[in-house]
């Protein structure tokens, strides 16, 4: 598969609602856009593209992890589009079996399912990549979202797959639930 273009998002919220956010918190999104080998057929056997998918998320989940400056990873996402003319499952192929290790490997662990969203769509197509706390799915302040969008992709037979990555979870959260400090840690939710 071929890499058309690489897209990186770095969103840093300093204010919200009128009020400092100390430290700004980081929520990054690197995205590629790749050449959907199986665009306009019907292809039985998809594991190119799960095979395909390791060193994807590497170069992916390496560039994400970068843009927060050393800091640690608190929640992580994934997400992908594929063009109209390919399917749903060409998206699930790439970033449910393997590509989760090395997002992991990048984020320094992760006992929490990777939340992933996909869509079929065309150029300029948005994409919410749900996002929580990477060792914790029940840390109610890391449960967001983070938008996508690349107006000139994906082409009919194209693909774009997302990694996300934030230091911290919403801006002034007051919702209760399991805190980060409170976190067991043993089974990926509490």
């Amino acid at each position: 598969m071929e890499i058309r273009k690489l897209v990186k998002l770095i969103d840093e919220v300093r204010i919200e609602a009128g009020q400092a956010v100390t430290p700004a918190i980081r929520r990054v999104v690197v995205a590629a856009v790749l050449t959907n080998p199986h665009a306009g057929r019907y292809v039985e056997d998809l594991s190119d593209l799960v095979d395909a998918s390791v060193g994807l998320s590497e170069v992916l989940s390496r560039s994400a992890v970068a843009q927060l400056d050393g800091k640690p990873v608190h929640s992580y996402g994934k997400g992908g589009i594929v063009g109209i003319r390919g399917e749903l499952e060409h998206v699930a192929a790439l970033l449910h079996p393997k590509f989760g290790t090395p997002l992991r490997e990048a984020c320094g662990g992760g006992k929490a399912i990777i939340p992933s969203a996909k869509k079929r769509g065309g150029p300029g197509c948005s994409l919410d990549i749900p996002l929580h706390y990477k060792d914790a799915a029940f840390v109610r302040s890391h449960f967001d979202a983070v938008e996508l969008q690349i107006v000139d992709a994906p082409a009919d037979d194209e693909l774009i797959v997302a990694v996300a990555v934030t230091d911290g979870g919403r801006p002034l959260p007051r919702v209760g639930g399991l805190q980060v400090d409170e976190i067991v840690g043993e089974d990926g939710l509490r």
